[in-house]
């Protein structure tokens, strides 16, 4: 049988080699890969899954934390997400790139306007000192003790601190380890909270040319003199930049958006026990300048404790206790309305406390299953959830100052 002509095309470019045995006789062609620049790329991803119960009736307001949004008493399909990345090699100028696709209800919040695009950026090293490397694109917000991946996350749901972050930014970052014990990360991107691909500001805001918003995360990793306490960790970060839509005196789009993250973890001298901690901040200010001119100062901020106990390879216990407080950030702590004289006001919604316990156990190879129960308490002394109807209809009011939360979690990992 001759070689076909498409064959020997392939092999010209270098795509496929053909073998001795087929060039030496008239054989069926055998195709064998060769080694090209795809070589070292990594192809990896995840599929989420969950099945939540709430005792009760009326899911019309659920608990306001990132994810949780219509799950409510039913199966749900979270995220599916595919990576494909090469990383930097052991050469002097190395260089590498990421592109991950998410998709699903959990992608969107996290991709915002970029869905499905989540990251995607080019990572560069120079041989400066020990090593200074560089990432421009899209890439994770630096912030926060929990990840928007829920298998890198010791629960199923997230916390009111990782609610309140952002998820992506677009800019160019910019790491470098000092020692084995000191990470420095300092960045530029367009905004601090997480928009669509290459947005300037929020939409309806006028753009600043000239405003960026800057980075920073220090880590701190004790080393293995330090017995059992070594590799637990310490992180503090301090953001700044544009935030969400305001005017000043200029009738241009405020910049007065911070974010403060300190967390850590402990490991201890019982093996497979580690205990962790978190504080975010976040302070954001509206200035209008009008007839009646206005200030407006909104914050929120909010701490959480964290256990884990690795009691075999398969098994392990993990519990978070959290308190977030702040007078209506972007909305999200404020629910309903009330009649005061004469006027809608926002029935206040300011106080959340939270418990949530998980039991993991790996009963088939790449696989998470977890079982998880969660509390949330409107620490007012409000109504802040349940109710029935459709959100922002008649009906929906909320009628409880509990929610309760019986989750299982599926994850496949590839």
């Amino acid at each position: 049988m001759k070689i076909e002509k498409w064959t020997l095309g392939l092999a010209a470019i270098g795509l496929v080699t053909l073998s001795p045995a087929l060039l030496a006789q008239d054989a069926v062609p055998q195709l064998v890969p060769v080694q090209t620049a795809l070589t070292a790329t990594t192809i990896s991803g995840y599929v989420d899954t969950s099945a939540v119960w709430n005792p009760g009736t009326g899911n019309a307001n659920p608990a306001p934390f990132a994810f949780n949004a219509g799950k409510q008493d039913g199966f749900n399909l979270n995220a599916v997400d595919v990576k494909i990345a090469k990383s930097e090699g052991e050469e002097a100028w190395a260089a590498g790139y990421v592109v991950e696709l998410s998709y699903g209800p959990d992608a969107e919040d996290i991709d915002a306007g970029a869905y499905p695009i989540r990251q995607a950026y080019v990572e560069m090293r120079m041989p400066l000192g020990n090593g200074l490397n560089w990432k421009i694109g899209r890439w994770d917000s630096l912030l926060g003790y929990e990840s928007s991946d829920s298998m890198n996350n010791p629960n199923y749901t997230r916390s009111y601190g990782k609610t309140f972050e952002p998820t992506e930014n677009t800019g160019l970052l910019a790491s470098y380890k000092v020692c084995d014990s000191l990470t420095l990360e300092a960045g530029v991107a367009d905004t601090l909270n997480t928009l669509s691909l290459n947005s300037r500001s929020d939409p309806g805001s006028p753009v600043i040319e000239s405003k960026k918003a800057v980075l920073t995360m220090v880590t701190l990793t004790a080393p293995d003199s330090w017995g059992d306490l070594k590799g637990s960790k310490l992180v503090a970060g301090y953001d700044y930049g544009e935030g969400n839509s305001g005017l000043n005196e200029n009738g241009t789009t405020g910049h007065d958006r911070q974010e403060v993250y300190v967390g850590g973890t402990i490991n201890t001298p019982v093996k497979g026990l580690t205990f962790g901690a978190s504080w975010d901040w976040i302070h954001h200010v509206d200035i209008i300048v009008d007839s009646d001119s206005a200030y407006s100062a909104r914050y929120v901020d909010a701490v959480a404790a964290y256990a884990s106990y690795q009691v075999t390879d398969k098994l392990s216990i993990s519990g978070r206790a959290e308190f977030a407080n702040g007078p209506g950030l972007e909305g999200l702590l404020y629910v309903d309305s009330e009649e005061a004289n004469g006027a809608e006001e926002p029935t206040k919604f300011d106080k959340v406390l939270a418990l949530t316990g998980t039991v993991q156990y790996q009963l088939w190879d790449n696989v998470i299953t977890r079982l998880e129960v969660r509390w949330d308490h409107a620490a007012d002394g409000v109504d802040a959830f349940g109710g029935n109807g459709v959100p922002g209809n008649p009906g929906s009011a909320p009628d409880k100052k509990n929610d309760v939360l019986i989750g299982a979690n599926v994850i496949y990992k590839f």
